[in-house]
């Protein structure tokens, strides 16, 4: 009688031997797949520069290079035209205000200098017989009213007596009518001769204001002439340093024409340019550092100017306190301008990758330091020295920063 072998449970010799190959054959394609199929460059070590990445402090700063210039220039215009006839103070030295730099020559102005004088002289002269003919008027009025309070006087005694007598009926009516409209006719030229007297008066005081303000106004015309006389000698408008002077001897100058600048040295300030990049971070107030002769010294930005031309816009800066002992006009100096308080972050060492990746990938060595793969970052703010890492590395571990330019578009480097 047959009976029912069962089969024995478990993992037989030959099973063992199937996982097992199934394994290595996994593992093999896999390191073949890793080798070969991520694109690879062998590359000298000795020819790149890696670094370690690191947690510290972010200082939040530009480096800047700027150009002392005077704290203020002062244009010099022409404010008459003419023809330059002496240059009293020649350019690079050092003015006061009020000193003589140009003496120009305006013939036209001289000519009309003589016909404003002499209007001047006719006006004086008109109202100058204007006052003796008022004069003398008032006096031929006053004389006019006397006889008339003389006559009057006289024909009114007259035609008192002429009453007297018609009401005692000596004396014709006829007489006494006429006496009665003498006095009358005499007493009316009276009031009428004092009106004439004092609108004559009226007339005159307002022709003689009228004559006195016309000739105010001709001679504040005429300063005005002489105004413009004086400003045929160019002055220095301050103290300082005369510059950029564009005036020869006989030279016709125009009135507005720029013929040079005064550098105030008082003061300096130092123009700067800046990417425009960083427009909307820069603002007044600012500060910065420059360090001249291993001495720092503090500075502060005046004015943001909001012009950008070719990529670049303008700011001022002023010391806020001491300012280097040797300044001068010219002198270049690098400033560090600081854009916000310092803090903590994940930090790189600048390096020329940034050109060739935009900060959006590195290359990350891996434990043996044999190996370096592509892996994509995020980076924050920059300055001279370190980028910002707002993700994508981990402190302690090291990056490829130089040499991208040989790298081509490979995923890994082989470091030999």
């Amino acid at each position: 009688m047959d009976r029912i072998i069962e089969k024995k449970k478990g993992l037989k010799k030959k099973h063992i031997l199937i996982i097992g190959a199934t394994i290595i054959f996994g593992l093999l394609l896999y390191y073949i797949i890793s080798e070969y199929g991520v694109s690879s460059v062998k590359i000298d070590k000795n020819t790149i520069i890696t670094t370690e990445v690191k947690q510290g402090k972010f200082n939040d700063y530009i480096n800047i290079s700027g150009q002392v210039e005077p704290i203020a220039t002062i244009y010099l215009d022409a404010e008459e035209g003419g023809r330059v006839q002496e240059v009293v103070i020649e350019e690079g030295n050092m003015v006061k205000k009020g000193d003589v730099i140009i003496k120009l020559k305006n013939s036209n102005l001289h000519q009309e200098i003589m016909n404003s004088e002499s209007n001047l002289a006719q006006k004086e002269n008109m109202l100058r017989q204007t006052r003796i003919n008022f004069e003398n008027q008032r006096i031929e009025s006053q004389r006019n009213l006397l006889k008339s309070q003389f006559d009057i006087q006289k024909k009114k005694r007259r035609y008192l007596q002429y009453k007297a007598l018609f009401d005692d009926k000596l004396i014709a009516k006829e007489q006494y009518l006429e006496a009665k409209e003498n006095y009358e006719f005499s007493d009316k030229m009276l009031v009428i001769n004092k009106r004439k007297s004092k609108n004559d008066s009226v007339i005159m005081i307002s022709e003689i204001k009228q004559l006195n303000s016309d000739l105010g106004k001709m001679r504040k015309t005429l300063d005005l002439v002489y105004e413009r006389l004086d400003n045929l000698n160019v002055k220095a408008p301050v103290d300082g340093q005369l510059g950029m002077l564009d005036a020869q001897i006989g030279q016709s100058i125009g009135r507005g024409t720029r013929i040079g600048q005064i550098n105030v040295l008082t003061n300096y300030k130092v123009e700067a340019f800046i990417d425009e990049h960083y427009i909307d971070r820069i603002k007044r107030g600012l500060s910065a550092t420059v360090e001249r002769n291993s001495e720092k010294y503090h500075m502060k930005i005046r004015k943001v100017y909001p012009e950008v031309r070719k990529g670049l816009f303008k700011v001022d800066l002023v010391f806020s306190g001491k300012k280097p002992k040797q300044i001068r006009t010219g002198q270049t100096y690098q400033i560090n301008l600081q854009l916000g308080e310092s803090a903590s972050a994940v930090l790189i060492q600048r390096g020329n990758f940034f050109e060739n990746t935009g900060g959006q990938w590195i290359y990350v060595l891996d434990e043996t330091g044999k190996y370096a793969y592509k892996r994509f970052i995020k980076l924050g703010k920059q300055n001279p020295k370190y980028y910002e890492v707002i993700n994508g590395l981990e402190p302690g571990e090291r990056v490829v920063i130089t040499g991208y330019e040989f790298f081509g578009e490979n995923n890994k480097l082989i470091l030999k």
